[in-house]
């Protein structure tokens, strides 16, 4: 007969092997639904739906769409960030870019220049693809660290020649791009490119993700911004901690397009790699008055 020194011991092992069981889902999940996601690296991602209508969204936490169970409160919580990059520093006018840590596949073009400016509140990126021109409206006044470094990356040819690699369709209408390593062929894991810095988020204050917005992707840590980006033709019910760089203003037809055609395979939670090849030929930004 067990003693109750014993049974403590026991009850304490199974409490330590089914915190273990949890964090292992979680971390099968993430690499399952990540939107950077490397076998060597932490993944990049578009994150969790906390929405009223009991959706999921991307990011570690995973990109499902609607038949994707409810996000727990473990999974969509995000910390405050006690290190990493610095958020925009007004006074000074500069940003903080930093090494990225987290491993992945990395296409060096240097580190952006940390003196911007937040003139002109605007800036246009026209996004050149197989399929004609996606234009944005970059809110630099908002996002003035994450506007020059899609500025830098535009200048170095860094997106030049990727490839879309993943499109939600139905409850997470979004198509993530900014991956230079990403096949988008449904068979290889793709997101695990980045340009080996990242930035703090920017502009999340009452932050939406309706149809035409372009925001960042991420992974769930703060200060994890990198290189790729989603564009959204529809509402997604996200939490504000996605970097909303700038709004489509032109292009939506052709998103609709891929979205129509479908993807090549579901990853098992309603995104995957688009039938409809998007290949972004070039990127240029330029300021508007």
């Amino acid at each position: 007969m067990a003693t109750g020194k014993d049974r403590q011991k026991q009850l304490a092992r199974e409490h330590y092997e089914r915190q273990m069981q949890r964090r292992v889902e979680r971390e099968q999940k993430a690499k399952r639904t990540a939107i950077i996601g490397s076998t060597v690296g932490v993944v990049i991602v578009v994150g969790g739906i906390v929405a009223a209508v009991a959706l999921l969204g991307g990011g570690n936490t995973g990109t499902d769409a609607a038949a994707s169970p409810t996000a727990s409160p473990e999974d969509t919580a995000t910390a405050p960030p006690t290190t990493g990059p610095k958020p925009y520093n007004a006074a000074a006018g500069t940003c903080d870019y930093v090494k990225d840590t987290a491993g992945g596949q990395v296409k060096d073009v240097g580190l952006p220049p940390a003196k911007v400016k937040t003139t002109p509140a605007k800036k246009t990126m026209t996004f050149k693809t197989n399929l004609g021109d996606i234009v944005v409206d970059l809110d630099n006044a908002k996002a003035p660290c994450t506007t020059n470094s899609l500025e830098h990356l535009a200048k170095k040819k860094y997106y030049d020649g990727s490839k879309c690699h993943r499109l939600g369709s139905g409850q997470f209408p979004m198509l993530q791009c900014g991956d230079p390593t990403a096949k988008a062929d449904g068979k290889s894991q793709d997101g695990s490119g980045g340009p080996g810095y990242v930035m703090a988020e920017e502009n999340l204050q009452g932050a939406q993700y309706k149809r035409g917005v372009m925001a960042m992707a991420k992974t769930q840590a703060p200060g994890s911004t990198g290189s790729q980006f989603f564009l959204v033709f529809g509402d997604i019910q996200l939490t504000p901690d996605y970097t909303p760089v700038g709004t489509i203003t032109k292009g939506l037809d052709i998103l609709d397009k891929v979205s129509k055609a479908g993807v090549i395979a579901d990853m098992g939670d309603g995104t995957g790699a688009p039938k409809q090849t998007v290949e972004i030929k070039d990127v240029t930004i330029a300021g508007k008055s």
